[in-house]
């Protein structure tokens, strides 16, 4: 399952900021109004090449699917796990947060 989250995440290192704002409160809305929990839940990330592990680290159960961007320079990763509830979902993204340079789909 995949939900429009309604944001993305990126950090930026120079500016020690997040690019769009995290509404929580609503994303956990949309999580639940969705589907039932618990449920699988995809989650993607694109990261800067060579940073793939970080996303690795913060899923170490689950199998990573890793796709190289056409020109190198990025990685798209997706995993899908079985998830219990909102705040689970919610808590991956934020963990995913700190890595340099993350897109959160």
């Amino acid at each position: 399952m995949s939900i429009d989250m309604g944001f993305f995440l990126s950090k930026d290192s120079e500016r020690n900021t997040m690019q769009k704002p995290f509404n929580k409160t609503n994303f956990k809305e949309k999580l639940e109004a969705h589907g039932d929990f618990p449920m699988l839940y995809m989650f993607k990330f694109i990261v800067p090449n060579g940073q793939e592990s970080e996303v690795a680290a913060i899923f170490p159960k689950n199998e990573l699917t890793i796709k190289p961007s056409s020109g190198g320079k990025y990685i798209s990763t997706t995993i899908q796990m079985m998830v219990q509830s909102a705040d689970e979902v919610i808590s991956y993204y934020e963990k995913a947060s700190n890595i340099e340079g993350v897109i959160s789909l």
